[in-house]
């Protein structure tokens, strides 16, 4: 018998919109495949620390930039877990230190993901020339996972996610 293709699910979340359209779509599929998701936040210590060595932000502006970020990280985190105990699935959540697209991957091999769901813009800036820090590290994860990545452009999610 052939397994299911979408066991275990794996979300990259980073609190935006497009991000948030991601866990939506999992919880979706959790729901419908009955399949295990879990929900990475990625806090970028490597771009702050980039920063700082560059004397862009000073250390105590580094400290205080991932303090603040690690708080918006627990506070998604609560958020994707409310959406997903108001449709009653059990989700993994994890926040992690580190470079986005490594982390993402670490998390996905630990957790033998069957596919990494990125958020999708409706523009095309991960293709293109724009070069911004998302785009790229969707691109880093992309080209390196070890297993399938699914960019989730879903019109109207939202009123989806209503109806489950």
């Amino acid at each position: 018998m052939i397994k299911p293709l979408f066991q275990k699910v794996l979300v990259a979340y980073n609190g935006s919109e497009s991000s948030l359209h991601a866990v939506m779509y999992a919880l979706i599929m959790a729901k419908q495949f009955k399949c295990q998701v879990k929900i990475v936040f990625v806090v970028d210590t490597v771009t702050i620390k980039q920063l700082t060595i560059s004397k862009f932000v000073v250390k105590d502006e580094g400290e205080e930039l991932q303090n603040h970020l690690l708080g918006d990280g627990e506070r998604n985190l609560r958020y994707a877990s409310e959406l997903a105990k108001s449709k009653e699935i059990k989700i993994e959540t994890e926040l992690r230190k580190g470079a986005v697209w490594s982390e993402i991957i670490t998390a996905a091999d630990e957790f033998k993901a069957d596919v990494i769901l990125l958020g999708g813009s409706t523009s095309e800036a991960i293709f293109s020339n724009k070069k911004d820090v998302v785009s790229a590290q969707n691109s880093e994860i992309i080209g390196s996972a070890h297993c399938s990545v699914m960019m989730v452009r879903q019109n109207q999610i939202e009123q989806l996610f209503k109806l489950v």
